[in-house]
């Protein structure tokens, strides 16, 4: 069973950038398609970034698209999320998750393994 534990968040201005990464262990990561959700307090969970098991296919939540880039390097067995041109209304916790099953519309019950969590807050 794959554990996975993200790191890199933190307090940014907006207009800046944070690099969030995802290390996996007790499993290949190269088994699984990876995510990046996030969630504010109050808030359900929402989609971000998927990426598929070789990289070669990525997709994005409107929000981000153009501002984020998913990455994975299997060799590390770490997923990235690269975050340019941060905004306030990117203040969340950001997690990372793992699933067998990719669609062109990633949904978080699709996802079945979850990391704690890494907060982001970007301040205006």
């Amino acid at each position: 069973q794959v554990q996975l534990v993200e790191s890199g968040g933190g307090s940014v201005q907006a207009g800046g950038s944070l690099k969030l990464s995802c290390a996996a262990s007790g499993g290949t990561l190269s088994s699984y398609a990876m995510g990046w959700f996030r969630q504010a307090p109050g808030n359900e969970r929402s989609f971000v970034a998927a990426i598929n098991w070789t990289g070669g296919r990525t997709y994005y939540a409107d929000s981000v698209k153009g501002r984020f880039t998913i990455s994975r390097d299997n060799a590390k067995n770490t997923v990235y999320l690269q975050m340019n041109s941060l905004k306030p209304e990117d203040t969340r916790v950001y997690y990372c998750a793992a699933t067998s099953i990719l669609t062109n519309r990633p949904r978080t019950n699709d996802f079945g393994y979850w990391g704690r969590g890494t907060q982001v807050i970007v301040t205006s």
